[in-house]
This record gives C-alpha cells, sequence and structure tokens, in this order.
C-alpha cells in the first residue's frame, strides 16, 4: 500500500507534466516571455520565462498586470491594499508594506522571470515569481509580509518551487497581521 505522501505524489505527477505543458504553450502566445528576453539569457529554473519589467503595471503585493492581463504570484498571499472594485474599501495591516516591497524587488532585480502556470476562480493567471533567481514568495515570507498557500492550494505542479516556499515559512516567524483571507471575510464588501 502507498504512503499518503506517496499517494499525493503519484496523484499530481500527471498534474506537473500537463502544467509544464500548459505553461510552455501559453508563453508562446505572451510577447513578455519570447521577443524581450536578452540573447545571452539563461532560465534559472526549468520552466521559468524572461519577464520584462517594463510591461508590468503593479497591483498589491501578490498580484500585478502583465500586458493588462493579471497575474497572480503563487506560493504566498499578502494582506490586502484598497481595492473598491472588489469590494475591498481600506488597507489592511501591512497591505501597502507588502505591495511597495514587491514593486522594489520587481523593479530592482538584475533579471526577473515567471513560471506561468493555469488560472484560479477570478480568471488570473497564475505563476511563480523568480527576482534574480529567488523565489518573490519565498522573500515576502522571509520578510514577514505574506503567509504560505501552498499547504492549502498544493504545488501546482512544482514541487522543488513548492518546496522552497514551505521550507522559508517553516524557518520564518509568523507575519504581524492576520491571515488575509480571515481579513477579506471580515471586511470585503459584496460585489
Amino acid at each position: 500500500m502507498l504512503s499518503y505522501r506517496r499517494k499525493e505524489r503519484w496523484r499530481f505527477g500527471w498534474q506537473a507534466a500537463l502544467s509544464a505543458t500548459l505553461a510552455a504553450a501559453y508563453c508562446v502566445t505572451i510577447p513578455a516571455c519570447r521577443d524581450d528576453a536578452p540573447p545571452d539569457y539563461r532560465p534559472t529554473h526549468e520552466h521559468a520565462r524572461y519577464l520584462n519589467i517594463d510591461r508590468i503595471q503593479f497591483d498589491d503585493g501578490d498580484t500585478f498586470m502583465l500586458d493588462g492581463e493579471p497575474i497572480r504570484i503563487l506560493g504566498m498571499d499578502t494582506p490586502e491594499t484598497k481595492s473598491p472594485q472588489v469590494g475591498i474599501m481600506e488597507d489592511q495591516p501591512y497591505g501597502r508594506a507588502a505591495a511597495d516591497t514587491t514593486r522594489a524587488l520587481m523593479t530592482r532585480a538584475g533579471l526577473l522571470e515567471w513560471v506561468p502556470d493555469g488560472e484560479d476562480y477570478y480568471g488570473r493567471r497564475l505563476a511563480h515569481v523568480l527576482v534574480d533567481g529567488e523565489l518573490l514568495s519565498v522573500k515576502l515570507i522571509e520578510m514577514g509580509l505574506a503567509y504560505e498557500t501552498v499547504t492549502y492550494f498544493g504545488d501546482n505542479g512544482f514541487p522543488d518551487l513548492a518546496d522552497r516556499i514551505l521550507k522559508a515559512s517553516l524557518a520564518s516567524p509568523k507575519p504581524p497581521f492576520e491571515p488575509p483571507y480571515q481579513w477579506r471575510k471580515k471586511h470585503q464588501k459584496n460585489r
């Protein structure tokens, strides 16, 4: 009989292969991961694609727009910032700090990459973001500006990246704010 961990690994193995295939196919349609890469670009992860900062508009700590398409960063949940269009009428404590930190880390990066995945419930593209070869979600978790989401949502077909996030979460202090999903339940107005 397979152990629970081995069953889960087997169960999600086909999803990892499918996810990688879909990410590669999706990337063909997005200019930000094709034509903008410098000639000497070498990915820091086997599924990473070059991400051009000039095509990004920032939203909050875990979401940005790429050529007008919303991208939700995998592996973390940062505190909310005021966003009336989705019923969030005030900033959650540390929300601005998380948003400003994400913007600073991404704009100051020597190399910015993403590992695109599927879509979430809201139609946002899901992706891991790498800043100079390190996961952005790990950096924000280590700074106490994000909660990890791997234990709830799984590894999205990238167990190596999920493992980095989980290790960072275990080694980092608990963030000084309420988990964003709990805060949203109390503060989000009906959409």
